[in-house]
């Protein structure tokens, strides 16, 4: 399940490469596709839609500060964003409302959600079904061509959900420290291993309980199991389970003695990662949202030395969705908003480095000219991530290996923090 694709940040189950002519919509279809996109709009003269999304950046605010502003003076919709501390509290909201027998007057209307969530969601029938066809703009998302959007974790999305952007793992790390220990950048697991074991102290993860330690545990399982990722893809047994652990074990066991504190404490959140390399006492460090380095720099969060670059010997990668929970009582209303987050013009402004930085779904091969430059006066930063580089990516694993990773690795380290 690894992909090379040139300039993305996604790879997705079954990405076709730049070098193959992608069928999809036409040119004539895609200007259908944004002149429909009005043709689902609420018969409720003053619409409000709750959109429940995680609150924790400032730049993700602000973009959807930006959207509200935009529907509210394209659709006359009230776009009001709930802002999350864990996507899990919407889900369970919807699912007490479903057990309480509130099936047509929801409290959440739109909810950002992907991987367990979905699956959880899913699972307990808290999703619309086939809504997704509806919203004209998805098209542009050549979904036909491209599995990525109608897959999560492993999971078939059954139109219950639409792809908004696309995140990889990267790394970023402190110049002037590789420049004064005279070592070169780590470019594999196995060359960060070497790393730090010989300049212990300098890298650290996240404990499993956060997205970003179990993400990475991921990672490393599946880079460390070249010849039997296909099992990753599948929902997990416990004899898979046994049989792609034994090298990670072997893997961690040899890196934690090495990394920060000696691995005996590790950071509770990814958040604590920047503050780390801020301070200097981390040299190396990671990251699921490359945009939010050079933002940190802006910001003087991280020092102006920081560099970002993807593993070469794969990235782990997952496309964020979009769901309308079965129970909205405003369902025209909400894909009308979706529809316009699929539009060129929001997504090309959504994948600013300034703004979000956050890549598009949409395919650019299906768009017209004029759609297409509305991608083309991104701007670079010195600590961005170089998209003009191949990057091997890595898609999620089934989303049943998550919290089977998550549990194995507990059971073998305890609390670590």
């Amino acid at each position: 399940m690894m992909l090379l694709i040139a300039g993305s940040a996604y790879g997705g189950a079954s990405v076709e490469g730049s070098d193959n002519a992608i069928a999809g919509p036409s040119a004539n279809s895609t200007t259908n596709a944004n002149s429909n996109s009005n043709s689902n709009l609420p018969t409720n003269p003053n619409p409000v839609v709750r959109f429940h999304a995680w609150g924790g950046s400032a730049q993700v605010n602000s973009y959807l500060t930006w959207v509200a502003e935009s529907v509210e003076r394209k659709y006359s919709i009230t776009l009001t964003h709930v802002k999350l501390a864990d996507t899990s509290d919407a889900v369970s909201r919807v699912l007490a409302e479903k057990a309480a027998g509130n099936s047509d007057n929801g409290s959440v209307d739109l909810i950002w959600i992907n991987g367990e969530n979905f699956a959880a969601m899913k699972k307990n029938a808290l999703l619309a079904t086939g809504w997704v066809s509806d919203i004209a703009n998805f098209a542009l998302t050549n979904p036909d061509n491209n599995s990525a959007m109608v897959t999560d974790f492993g999971e078939p999305t059954l139109g219950m959900e639409a792809p908004w952007g696309k995140a990889s793992m990267v790394f970023y790390y402190r110049k002037a420290h590789f420049d004064t220990f005279d070592v070169p950048v780590p470019r594999t697991l196995e060359e960060l291993l070497q790393f730090s074991q010989q300049l212990p102290g300098r890298f650290t993860y996240p404990v499993v309980t956060d997205y970003l330690g179990i993400s990475f545990i991921k990672y490393a399982a599946i880079a460390l199991n070249s010849s039997h990722q296909h099992l990753f893809y599948k929902p997990v047994t416990q004899k898979a389970l046994e049989k792609m652990t034994p090298s990670l074990w072997t893997y961690l066991d040899a890196l934690h003695p090495t990394m920060w504190r000696n691995g005996e404490y590790m950071v509770r959140q990814a958040s604590q990662l920047q503050r780390l390399i801020g301070s200097g006492e981390l040299s190396l460090a990671f990251s699921f949202t490359a945009a939010e380095i050079p933002s940190a720099v802006e910001r003087f969060d991280l020092p102006k030395d920081v560099r970002t670059f993807a593993m070469s010997d794969g990235s782990l990668a997952n496309v964020h969705f979009i769901g309308l929970p079965f129970n909205s009582p405003n369902h025209a209303a909400a894909k009308t908003v979706v529809n316009f987050l699929l539009s060129p013009e929001a997504q090309a402004k959504k994948q600013r480095l300034q703004v979000w930085g956050d890549d598009t779904v949409l395919d650019t091969n299906v768009l017209s000219a004029s759609q297409k430059s509305l991608f083309e006066t991104q701007q670079s930063h010195p600590s961005a991530l170089d998209k003009s580089q191949p990057t091997p990516l890595y898609a999620e694993p089934h989303a049943s290996w998550t919290d089977a990773l998550r549990q194995a690795w507990e059971e073998r380290y305890g609390a670590r923090y």
